[in-house]
């Protein structure tokens, strides 16, 4: 069971939390869900987590500050950055960010699913 990547889930949005966890799951994966940026951070889950899927706008840390700060941690792990508020400024920062995927809410399942598998297929950055 250890060889399931875990992919973790950071949004303020309970319903976006459980709804996005459970379709990751029903794909055989291991998910974390986080509240906000800092939860994530301070989780043990960090080092396990092959994927991350993160809002973008959230109170006190946004999605693309978390992003920003764990490539200066050195963490170079895949994200998919969601957002209600699909605006093209932020749109070219998550590119910028590197984002696997960049996708507006509500969004199609088949679409995040198919962010999520190629992210896997990269290879893992060290921690």
């Amino acid at each position: 069971m250890s060889d399931v990547p875990m992919i973790a889930i950071v949004d303020d949005d309970e319903s976006v939390r459980v709804a996005t966890a459970s379709l990751v799951r029903s794909f055989g994966f291991k998910t974390a869900v986080f509240d906000s940026a800092e939860a994530f951070l301070a989780s043990p889950a960090l080092p396990q987590t092959r994927c991350l899927v993160t809002d973008v706008q959230m109170p006190s840390m946004s999605g693309l500050e978390l992003v920003e700060l764990l490539r200066a941690r050195g963490v170079g792990l895949p994200v998919i950055f969601i957002t209600s508020f699909p605006e093209e400024r932020i749109r070219r920062r998550a590119q910028e960010a590197g984002a696997a995927g960049f996708l507006s809410k509500p969004f199609d399942a088949d679409t995040m699913m198919g962010f999520v598998l190629d992210a896997l297929k990269r290879p893992t950055p060290p921690n």
